[in-house]
């Protein structure tokens, strides 16, 4: 569920080292999926990655995380919970981490001819440089922390696009429990948003690094809200927790039944 070896460069300086902590990152990772009777990866990309990059021999099958639907569900959702302005709304929650491209939204939304309030739930290491980034770029932005697990339907019911830039993610699970909440995506095609985010369905994606690229989706997310969140709450039943443990106990149920 995470590309360890894509963090490498995050996490030591210099070429070498990266080289090196990235092949120590995918060795282990290769003898650890060697060593057990089947893979689950959460989405069509990772089990790529897993197969083609780390070279793991083991069969790979996906079996996608599911959403609490009964938690990640269409709510009322007054702006002035989040104190958010009115007007058009762009939102992402989760870790600021540099890997995860933020800064391409922030430049994004500076990008669109409407007037956007960027509004990002969550905290990590770029929050700082995010920050500074709207500020330049003179984005409206508000920097909600941390949000509990409680605030978080409401806060996708609250935005008109959740933004995605991430181009390192697994699944994406954000922008599924977003769609559950009737709130469609724009993001990248790279990664597992690749797949999870349905292109002209769920959202719209744009080339990873491409701020221009994403405003364009971004642009026509809105164009489309209302149509594209029909689609995202007619197809919530496939994406519960349910639908998921039913795919894994089948993975199960066919593996050797240890003597």
């Amino acid at each position: 569920h995470t590309p360890i070896a894509e963090y490498a460069e995050y996490l030591s300086a210099g070429d070498q080292v990266r080289r090196t902590v990235r092949q120590a990152a995918t060795g282990y990772e290769r003898w650890f999926l060697n060593n057990v009777d089947v893979v689950v990866a959460p989405s069509e990309r990772t089990a790529t990655h897993v197969e083609e990059v780390v070279g793991v021999d083991t069969e790979v099958t996906v079996v996608p995380n599911g959403v609490d639907t009964d938690v990640f569900a269409p709510v009322d959702a007054p702006r002035e919970r989040f104190n958010l302005p009115d007007g058009p709304l762009v939102g992402y929650t989760g870790r600021h981490g540099h890997e995860k491209r933020l800064e391409v939204l922030v430049e994004a939304v500076a990008g669109l001819d409407r007037e956007v309030t960027l509004a990002l739930g969550g905290d990590g290491p770029a929050r700082g440089d995010l920050e500074r980034l709207a500020d330049e770029h003179g984005v409206t932005a508000r920097f909600l922390g941390f949000l509990d697990r409680e605030d978080l339907p409401a806060f996708y019911a609250t935005l008109d696009v959740f933004g995605f830039p991430s181009p390192v993610e697994t699944q994406g699970l954000v922008a599924l429990e977003a769609n559950a909440c009737g709130t469609p995506v724009a993001g990248v095609d790279a990664g597992a948003l690749a797949d999870t985010i349905e292109e002209g369905e769920t959202g719209y994606t744009a080339p990873a690094g491409d701020p221009e690229a994403l405003a364009a989706a971004i642009d026509r997310t809105f164009v489309e809200r209302d149509r594209l969140s029909e689609v995202c709450l007619a197809r919530r039943n496939s994406l519960s927790v349910d639908h998921a443990v039913d795919r894994l106990a089948e993975v199960y149920d066919r593996l050797p039944v240890p003597s």
